[in-house]
């Protein structure tokens, strides 16, 4: 039900408002809402938001953009959920001001609006504790009001900032107004931005022979190193090299098809190691200042032991058999899906529960982040009570959705609690593709709760440009994806260029690691000093690590993109602050040189439309002495194929 003021489009949310919008801890939050209402009274707003379930309430003021839309900014400091509400009501003492003011300007006789305005501060004052300050301030005020002069005179005695705050006070408001609860999940900010890498531990001999590998990646740059399934592999129709049905007898089979004899979800196969090599390896990555992640998947090879042990948990055929993993054309005959939803509700809770329990296993192992895969096979449902729970017990672990699915369901399970996800990047490759899609992903409403992880590969997934390109296709799309989005991943053997495809029509890699181990010499010249590069550029610019601040500039040529992220940079050590301002702009043709006349918005570059300005390319140190909105670029991809651009003003 409408209440006295309309308090509509309230922002951060999401689709069903029960569940919470996304943000890490030291963001700057903006919270805003349509406030209005009859008649042309002024409105006075705020927002009040506390930590769930039951901290103390902060208050925020709000202020008005335009158009009967207001805003205001809170930075949360800790993790959690943060549930907060908009408040409107009449600012009846400012209402009174403005009418009054206008009708004095207009030469009117305003001798009983200034009775009125007496009245009314009468009538606030009746409101607040007698012998205050504020009590007394507004009687001094009423006497002032009353005195003679001329109405301007008169009007202006009452007119101080400090009245205009203690009359504007919700407490005394007739017609307060609230909007119902939302919430804001707050994370590390891990959640939101940071650089992935995805290697096979199997490949480099072991856990800890992978973990001689994490100088290498924190070189590049990279903040997360995410292992695929570590967990000991079924015999049961074993996958062979390019996923083959007649494997060798020294095939290692897909780390997908988790389960044997060994164990399940909670073991290591023993070829990698055992526990204490996986403390090592995880103490290597935390000495130096990366962090791990396992791969959480839910499905069972045929030798799982969920399988003997709880057949009730898998789909069975008319004949009995258990059914294997199917996404017709494609078959998984190493790989048996889990039937989330049995027919008798101890069984689910019973799955339900020994799911959790994975993770739980895992966390208190010490990962805090997971790749999750294919979580689009699953209820949401089952999503929604998982990480429900486990976000209430450690507010510190971070998923991520490898949801290549359908848009709306990828949206959903961002809602129920996902904390990043996978997208459609790896196929969007014209510039209006990207365009279209990126601002659909990072701006709200999708971009309050859904964040995207830019992966230009995967280990199923080589596609576009990458597909026999050069290294320059490479660079382009790793440099889209690190720029474009706040997180971004790449697939180990990127630096390499590695390029063939499977086959004409078939999108995954030829002799894909999935099904063999890969031997990789990492001495060997690679784009690893170029991707460094990039990594580097990304932590020194602020503005790189936001999604919503992104914003596309058009030119005459569509091989070439150019957009722009900004970004105030507060120092609250010194109570200052400066803009972060970058343009990037990048030939999307690996194989010839483009050129264009930008058409730049210099109001998003926080500059003015004839001002000259430094644009200070980061990847070359070369500087461009611009001035006006039309500078000209040329892009070699056998040199460079972009622009990472500084924008400073000229001193």
């Amino acid at each position: 039900m409408i209440g006295r003021l309309v308090i509509d489009d309230i922002r951060p949310t999401t689709p069903l408002a029960t569940h919470p919008a996304k943000a890490v801890v030291g963001e700057r939050i903006q919270v805003s809402a349509d406030i209005f209402k009859e008649g042309h009274d002024v409105i006075a707003s705020r927002f009040r938001w506390r930590k769930e379930p039951k901290g103390p309430w902060s208050n925020c003021d709000m202020n008005f953009i335009e158009n009967d839309r207001f805003e205001g900014f809170f930075t949360p400091s800790s993790l959690g959920c943060v549930q907060f509400i908009v408040q409107a009501w009449t600012d009846r003492f400012a209402s009174w001001s403005k009418s009054t003011l206008a009708k004095i300007q207009d030469s009117q006789d305003v001798s009983v609006d200034l009775q009125d305005g007496i009245l009314l501060l009468e009538k606030i004052a009746s409101k607040m504790p007698k012998r205050s300050s504020e009590t007394a301030l507004i009687s001094r005020c009423v006497q002032k009001l009353a005195e003679p002069g001329s109405f301007m005179e008169r009007f202006e005695r009452c007119q101080s900032d400090e009245i205009k705050r203690i009359c504007s006070n919700p407490a005394i408001a007739d017609d307060l107004t609230s909007s119902p609860k939302r919430f804001i999940l707050v994370e590390r900010p891990v959640a939101l931005k940071g650089a992935w890498y995805e290697m096979f531990p199997r490949s480099e001999g072991g856990l800890r022979s992978s973990a001689k590998q994490f100088s290498r990646i924190k070189d590049m740059g990279f903040d997360v190193v995410y292992f695929p399934p570590i967990h000991p592999i079924g015999h049961s129709h074993r996958k062979g090299a390019n996923n083959s049905l007649t494997p060798s007898p020294t095939d290692p089979g897909s780390p997908w098809a988790i389960g044997s004899s060994e164990g399940g979800h909670m073991s290591i196969a023993a070829e990698l190691g055992d526990f204490e090599d996986f403390s090592y390896t995880l103490e290597e990555a935390r000495r130096l200042g990366i962090e791990l992640s396992l791969d959480y998947a839910l499905q069972c090879s045929p030798d799982h032991p969920w399988v003997k042990d709880h057949p009730e948990w898998f789909h069975k055929k008319s004949d009995g058999s258990i059914a294997f993993a199917e996404n017709p054309p494609k078959k998984y005959q190493d790989i048996v899906p889990i039937n989330f939803w049995p027919d008798k509700e101890d069984d689910r809770i019973a799955l339900w529960e020994a799911c959790r329990q994975i993770l739980q296993f895992w966390i208190e192992k010490g990962i805090k982040i997971f790749r999750v895969d294919n979580p689009h096979t699953k209820p949401i449902a089952f999503w929604e009570w998982v990480l429900g729970k486990i976000h209430s017990e450690h507010p510190d672990v971070v998923f991520l959705a490898e949801a290549f699915t359908r848009p709306k369901v990828m949206a959903k399970l961002a809602q129920v609690g996902f904390s990043q996800s996978y997208t459609y990047f790896t196929w969007r490759t014209s510039a209006e593709e990207i365009r279209q899609y990126l601002l659909e992903i990072t701006q709200p409403p999708l971009g309050d709760y859904f964040r995207p992880n830019l992966w230009p590969n995967t280990p199923d997934i080589l596609s576009g440009p990458l597909r026999n390109g050069p290294s320059s296709a490479f660079k382009i799309r790793l440099a889209l994806a690190a720029t474009l989005s706040a997180s971004y991943g790449i697939y180990s053997g990127y630096e390499f260029c590695e390029n063939q495809p499977a086959s004409e029509l078939n999108e995954e890699y030829l002799n894909s690691e999935k099904y063999e181990i890969k031997h990789r010499d990492w001495s060997k010249p690679s784009l690893a000093p170029w991707i460094s590069k990039i990594n580097s550029i990304r932590r020194s610019h602020p503005a790189l690590g936001w999604n919503k601040n992104l914003f596309f500039h058009p030119n005459p040529n569509s091989q070439i993109i150019a957009y722009s992220k900004t970004f105030v940079v507060y120092d609250q050590s010194s109570n200052s602050s400066y803009e972060d301002v970058v343009l990037i702009v990048v030939n999307l043709d690996p194989y010839n040189v483009q050129q264009s006349v930008l058409d730049l918005d210099m109001t998003q570059l926080h500059l003015d439309w004839d001002e000259a300005y430094e644009a200070y390319d980061e990847l070359s140190s070369q500087s461009f002495f611009w001035q006006g909105s039309h500078p000209f670029v040329r892009l070699d991809p056998g040199y460079e194929p972009l622009h990472i651009l500084h924008i400073r003003k000229l001193q």
